[in-house]
């Protein structure tokens, strides 16, 4: 087993695979050196003797500049780096697009559904125009259960604090994401419950919803109902009806979109997990799939490498408004572009901003920028998609469901129980945390520092992606969670 990896010939640090004692010998090509201080696991250690204000090389990239100078076989952390990052920046397009080789078809067991679009769950969902009647949708959830069987695989709704005392583009992305959900094929039915009076009601969510399947989508004003948890049970009678009558088929691969998101990231993220995931999407777009790349101030510091991956020069002006726009964003509220990473991601070696982000951007993989999608906007472009939207993790995965994912694959270090609307695969990127929360993790990467090659933990993963497209639960999903979030932008009246 490794315990130690210089990721890039370029770098001047290298990362611990496991915690390595003071004294411990290294052995790198041509160089040696002795640790001169206990390094924990996912944390760096200098390579040679680095001067202070010199940049701190990992990825083969600069993540940092050092505060002082850090002696050859130190332990490099928050103690000594800082970032080395500035607020809005002119950038420059080098184009640099190579496009993955194509590759045999894949199937998945999925729902064909009315006008051609697709699903990998048949569920009926029960979304609130409004959070006055979050406790009502909830009730209704529980009653309702009743309904799973046959391909009804399971009732959920999706309660939310949104929907009046909005203005602006803060209430329209509210009303957005709702009706992305509401159209969303992992759904074979869905209750509309609005109370009557908001914003956001029914009828003026219906101009977002656009042309809909009234066998699929049903609504209902608890204001006019003499008993909405009644009514709201007959219609979903109706919904299940309807829902069950849609059976799993073959599928290609071609017409899966897949989330990608981290969370609570370590020092091996970048290493095991990451690279995976990044792997996985190119394989799937070599056989005509879709991904999302989603948490733009996770970009930050490693932006140019996706900037010159973008197809055109459109796309790369897109994607400087993507990032840009988010300093933008930070700053109108007055707070530091770059107050991150967290205590977490620190804890698990993460140092700053552009160490975080290297490894974040890792799950982007290779291919090509193909298509970069504002907050509530869905994706029509095939293969790597960017989406604007934040760090966090609810917030981030629901605006991919929202975006049009099937799944969301989620990377950690540090572990989390949360769902999303869609399938959420919970990535762990070391062992200590799979074999810890088992009951959390669907599938680790930490065996990649153990041996074998990412081609083959690619493939193995990928088998894995089908088999829950297929219906296989993941463990939240089994857990019964359901989670979304909606990104608060403005003023509540």
């Amino acid at each position: 087993m490794k315990t130690y990896l210089r990721i890039s010939p370029k770098d001047n640090v290298a990362v611990a695979l496991a915690p390595l004692p003071a004294g411990t010998a290294v052995e790198l090509g041509d160089l040696s050196l002795l640790l001169k201080e206990e390094i924990p696991q996912g944390h760096k250690f200098a390579l040679s003797d680095i001067p202070a204000d010199a940049q701190i090389i990992k990825y083969g990239y600069p993540i940092g500049i050092a505060k002082e100078k850090i002696t050859c076989g130190s332990w490099v952390h928050t103690h000594n780096i800082r970032t080395g990052l500035g607020d809005l920046l002119t950038y420059t397009y080098d184009r640099q697009v190579s496009f993955p080789e194509p590759t045999p078809e894949r199937f998945f067991q999925g729902f064909r559904r009315d006008g051609g679009k697709v699903g990998v769950r048949n569920e009926l969902w029960i979304i609130p125009t409004v959070g006055c009647v979050n406790n009502i949708a909830t009730a209704i959830e529980k009653k309702a259960q009743r309904l799973v069987s046959g391909t009804v695989e399971a009732v959920a709704a999706f309660p939310h604090p949104y929907g009046c005392s909005q203005m602006g583009d803060d209430q329209e992305n509210t009303r957005q994401i709702l009706a992305n959900l509401i159209n969303h094929p992992n759904a074979g039915g869905v209750l509309v419950l609005g109370l009557g009076c908001e914003n956001s009601g029914i009828d003026v969510l219906k101009e977002y919803i656009g042309e809909y399947n009234p066998r699929r989508v049903k609504f209902l004003v608890c204001q006019e109902a003499d008993d909405e948890i009644r009514e709201a049970l007959t219609l979903l009678d109706d919904l299940a009806a309807y829902a069950g009558t849609f059976q799993r088929e073959p599928i290609s691969c071609s017409e899966l979109v897949i989330g990608m998101k981290c969370g609570g990231s370590d020092g091996l993220s970048g290493i095991t997990a990451n690279p995976t995931v990044g792997a996985f999407s190119d394989l799937l777009i070599s056989k005509g799939g879709t991904t999302i790349l989603t948490e733009v101030p996770e970009m930050f510091g490693a932006e140019t490498q996706l900037m010159n991956r973008c197809e055109n020069e459109k796309l790369f002006e897109q994607t400087v408004s993507l990032i840009n726009d988010f300093k933008e964003y930070f700053k109108s509220h007055g707070q530091t572009i770059y107050e991150n990473p967290s205590p977490g991601n620190k804890k698990g070696g993460i140092s700053t901003l552009e160490d975080k982000s290297m490894g974040c951007t890792q799950k982007s993989g290779t291919a090509p920028v193909r298509g970069v999608l504002a907050y509530g906007e869905q994706v029509r472009e095939k293969g790597l998609n960017l989406l604007s939207a934040p760090g966090n993790d609810l917030v981030a995965s629901t605006a991919l469901a929202a975006a049009g994912a099937h799944i969301v694959l989620f990377t950690t270090g540090r572990g989390t129980p949360f769902a999303s609307p869609v399938p959420t695969v919970k990535i762990s990127t070391n062992n200590r945390l799979s074999e810890k929360k088992n009951n959390w993790i669907d599938f680790n990467c930490g065996t990649l520092v153990e041996g074998g090659t990412l081609e083959e933990l690619r493939d193995h993963f990928f088998d894995y992606v089908i088999s829950v497209a297929s219906g296989e639960q993941v463990k939240s999903e089994k857990a019964g969670f359901h989670d979304m979030a909606i990104f608060k932008q403005g003023v509540t009246l």
